[in-house]
């Protein structure tokens, strides 16, 4: 009210009011007590000197304080104590009555709280009157929000007056009463300590609020087990966020706010993420928050010390992602896919493979494949992103599938290597139409595309290490079942990639068989390779693309070498050394024997038809003496050895044989294969006498035919004969030496079946193939070379049979047998390497063949015997066209 005077604080025990009331100023008037109180009888106190000239103490309005500080001469110290009671109570500005006249009738919280703070800021914060406060409000906790309110109110009167020091002694001491309090009570605090923070985060001052985050995190750190149901944390995150954004224009500053704004982003998640009562900080909307503000510092990798932003953010991040149940991981890890994606952050291996790596191994480990199915649904959505893109999420796929713990790619495990396969296959479409879009507006080029598809291969083998043994049986199951046929199953390509794009579609699944098969460990051969792989999987070794065969040679090697071995053998060599292999100790066990039963002649037939390709080169020869020699360690009995030495037997007639069409380099590759693999096997088991002979022959190709051994012949620069190639008896390998040599051992049982030489069995497992082996079976019972001319009338060729005829006809047997197996050959060669368009109008041509010889047949039925005259009358309805009434038909 106007008028009202300002009130005087009490003195203390044993003083009296001195002659005080003649001194005051004129118009100051002490008020008059309150009827039945009478002032106490105080001693007389020396009066108080004259104020200084020009010097006085007006009336002030209300509102308006004086200054703290008074020029005075040296008093005593009664009297300057008074004046300064005075002056605080003009400068709290307490309502009038009697505890505004007297100091001692004041609150006793608002007189502890008032003695906390020092005459001088800088000597900080009155611990022995703050212990009082302490201990007044741990007695009283019904208090506790008057102390508040009133700490928060005298903070705010000192940071309008930008009186700092005073700020930071208030901020002080409501830290020790948080700290101090019972959780029971800590609530009482808690809304004017937060209300306190706000103002000094809206504050423009930056270590103002790196004093209010580090007193926010201090109350995080605070366990608290009462609810509290009405508290809000949105704007402490997003003012965190925004700090964690701060480009102040001195560096240090800007670190210093950035490193206080991850703080108290980490105490937002410590102080909600646990407790389900409070805000849901896994919403959407504080997630696009926090989790930019936490990506932008950790982009910074120049400092390495503890305080860095980047330090702190990657702790942060990971407490974050440590507390993360099931439900929450999406949101989490949708702002980073995000973030990525306006930055142009997935190009090369930095930032994105980084921060998926603290996020893969921050997780719980039964949450990993949420993580892996974001990335899954983030690659298709950016399927028409350039191929840099495409291939920096394939990057980051691959290094997240390693960490992954193992078998928790998910339930969904075929549809992970169904997405990338899709993604191979449109990159093969990009890589064969020069664009990435359906529009034909962005172009991409074919070195970008065929890094992102060695990313999708290697992406594939990363994710098949991380599954049980049985899941990878299935995933080379699946992937075997996506690879076009051209021909036969022309659907499984894609439609617009034509002849070329389904090459290239069934070489990247064939890539990617062989990264799954490379890693793949199964003790038993029927379960790596069962017929339902097995069979498709070398119909490929008859494809023309050499690149293909070599795919699949390296693939069956990988899933036959059990014990590692392949890598040793990877050079055929006739000085090779055995004792470097591991060998097996024990016989072969029951699901090897089976395994030989069942599919050893089919691998047999491959390897031979695998040999005869023109096109095969060095790799290709290499590959082969790679697999035989697995063969030869896996499954080594006395049975496979002599098939072994039959097949390379074989091999070395069909070299020899002129009705191959094969080079000069094809016939030495084939002799140096089967005299590296000879010697290799000579000292696997078999008597000493075997090596010797193939040591001998060894011997003599040194000196007389370099060429024929693979030192020679798979170099860089073979040297091979010119013409045409002649090789003497003294320089192969005698089927009868061999005989004698394995004769008085454990061989000698299996002997016999040299005596029948091995020829590859017609099958129709390759039917998958380019080239239809059904046809093969069909060609052996029509034969294609039979003339005729539908137009020309043919006569029945009669030939008289005599005894010279039939003595002729059994001393020309073996050549007519002869005859009919070159045909037969001839037939054969030409239903595998003929296109399939060739043989489906020669199959046509026979079918019309057949027609016309029924017809003849028909004809000759239905002629009617000759008359008497010798000319017999024309028939104009063909018996077998003629109706009968149905009592003549029996």
């Amino acid at each position: 009210m106007p008028g009202t005077l300002p009130r005087f604080p009490s003195l203390p025990r044993g003083v009296t009011m001195p002659a005080l009331l003649n001194s005051l100023p004129r118009g100051i008037n002490p008020p008059s007590l309150p009827r039945g109180i009478t002032m106490p009888s105080m001693p007389t106190l020396p009066s108080l000197p004259s104020m200084p000239r020009g010097v006085t103490i007006p009336s002030l309005p209300r509102g308006v304080s004086l200054p703290r500080a008074v020029a005075m001469p040296a008093v005593t110290e009664a009297p300057r104590r008074l004046l300064q009671d005075c002056c605080s109570v003009l400068d709290h500005q307490t309502p009038g009555g009697l505890c505004g006249c007297c100091w001692a009738l004041r609150p006793r919280y608002k007189r502890l709280v008032d003695n906390i703070f020092p005459e001088d800021p800088e000597e900080g914060l009155v611990k022995a009157n703050m212990e009082k406060l302490t201990f007044f409000a741990l007695s009283a906790p019904e208090k506790l929000d008057r102390i508040a309110a009133y700490l928060s109110e005298r903070l705010t009167r000192e940071l309008n007056r930008h009186r700092y020091g005073y700020v930071c002694i208030a901020m002080e001491a409501m830290e020790q009463l948080l700290l101090a309090c019972h959780c029971q009570s800590i609530n009482l605090l808690v809304e004017s300590f937060l209300s306190t923070l706000r103002l000094l985060l809206e504050a423009d001052k930056p270590h103002l609020h790196i004093l209010a985050t580090n007193s926010f995190v201090k109350f995080a750190n605070i366990e608290e087990d009462t609810p509290s149901y009405h508290r809000s944390y949105d704007f402490f995150v997003s003012r965190f966020s925004e700090m964690c954004h701060s480009d102040h224009e001195d560096l240090d500053t800007r670190n210093k706010i950035r490193v206080s704004g991850i703080r108290g982003l980490q105490g937002v998640v410590r102080k909600t993420v646990d407790d389900e009562l409070q805000v849901n900080i896994w919403e959407p909307r504080h997630m696009e928050q926090i989790v930019p503000a936490l990506l932008v510092n950790l982009q910074q990798h120049s400092q390495n010390d503890s305080g860095s932003p980047a330090e702190q953010t990657e702790v942060c991040f990971r407490e974050l992602l440590c507390r993360a149940a099931y439900g929450h991981i999406n949101n989490a890890i949708k702002p980073v896919l995000m973030h990525l994606d306006s930055h142009s952050l997935w190009q090369g291996r930095g930032f994105a493979v980084q921060c998926f790596q603290i996020i893969m191994y921050s997780i719980q480990s039964q949450h990993s494949h949420l993580v892996i199915q974001q990335l899954l649904g983030h690659l298709d959505a950016n399927s028409r992103s350039p191929a840099s893109v495409r291939a920096g999420i394939v990057e980051v796929l691959s290094e997240a599938a390693v960490i992954e713990a193992t078998g928790s790619v998910g339930p969904t495990v075929l549809e992970v290597f169904n997405t990338l396969l899709r993604q191979l296959r449109q990159s093969v479409d990009y890589q064969l139409t020069g664009y990435y879009d359906n529009a034909g507006k962005h172009k991409t080029s074919s070195i970008e595309e065929k890094k992102l598809q060695d990313a999708v291969i290697k992406t594939i083998g990363s994710f098949a290490n991380t599954l049980p043994i049985y899941q990878r049986s299935e995933v080379m199951l699946f992937i075997m079942g996506k690879i076009p046929v051209p021909g036969i199953y022309p659907a499984l390509g894609s439609p617009n990639s034509g002849f070329e794009g389904s090459r290239m579609i069934q070489v990247m699944l064939l890539k990617s068989l062989l990264q799954v098969s490379e890693h793949y460990e199964s003790t038993n051969l029927l379960t790596a390779l069962p017929s339902s792989f097995l069979e498709p999987l070398l119909s490929f070794t008859l494809m023309e693309d050499p690149e293909i065969r070599l795919l699949v040679l390296s693939i069956l090697t990988s899933l036959i070498d059990r014990r590692h071995n392949a890598s040793r053998l990877t050079t055929a060599s006739v000085a090779f050394d055995v004792s470097s292999l591991e060998m097996k100790e024990d016989r072969c066990s029951r699901q090897d024997n089976l395994f030989t039963r069942k599919h050893a002649q089919r691998l047999y037939r491959h390897v031979y038809l695998a040999s005869r390709e023109e096109n095969s080169g060095r790799s290709h020869y290499q590959a082969l003496f790679t697999l035989l020699a697995v063969l030869s360690v896996e499954l080594a009995n006395e049975e496979v050895v002599v098939d072994l030495i039959r097949l390379i037997l074989a091999l070395q007639e069909m070299t020899l044989s002129n009705q191959e069409c094969l080079s000069v380099f094809n016939r030495c590759g084939i002799h140096a294969l089967c005299a590296a693999f000879l010697n290799l096997l000579s000292q696997l088991g078999p008597p000493p006498t075997l090596h010797q002979h193939i040591s001998q022959v060894i011997e003599s190709r040194q000196k007389d035919a370099p060429h024929l051994l693979p030192e020679v012949v798979f170099c860089d620069k073979p040297r091979l004969p010119e013409g045409e190639l002649k090789v003497d008896e003294a320089l192969l390998f005698i089927q009868s030496k061999i005989c004698e040599a394995l004769a008085g051992s454990s061989y000698s049982a299996h002997c016999e079946r040299f005596n029948t030489p091995y020829t590859p069995q017609l099958t129709e497992e390759d039917r998958l193939s380019k080239r239809k082996s059904i046809g093969d079976a069909v060609s052996l019972q029509v034969d294609m070379e039979l003339p005729f001319c539908p137009d020309t009338p043919q006569k029945p060729q009669t030939e008289q049979i005599t005894f010279e005829t039939l003595k002729n006809t059994i001393e020309d047997r073996g050549v007519v047998e002869e005859e009919e197996r070159r045909k037969r050959m001839e037939v054969v060669e030409r239903f595998q390497t003929a296109p399939f368009e060739e043989i489906a109008a020669h199959c046509g041509a026979r079918t019309s063949l057949l027609q016309s010889k029924l017809n003849q047949v028909f004809e000759l039925i239905i002629r009617p015997p000759p008359s008497p005259s010798g000319h017999s009358a024309p028939r104009s309805t063909p018996v077998y066209e003629m109706k009968f009434p149905d009592l003549c038909v029996y």
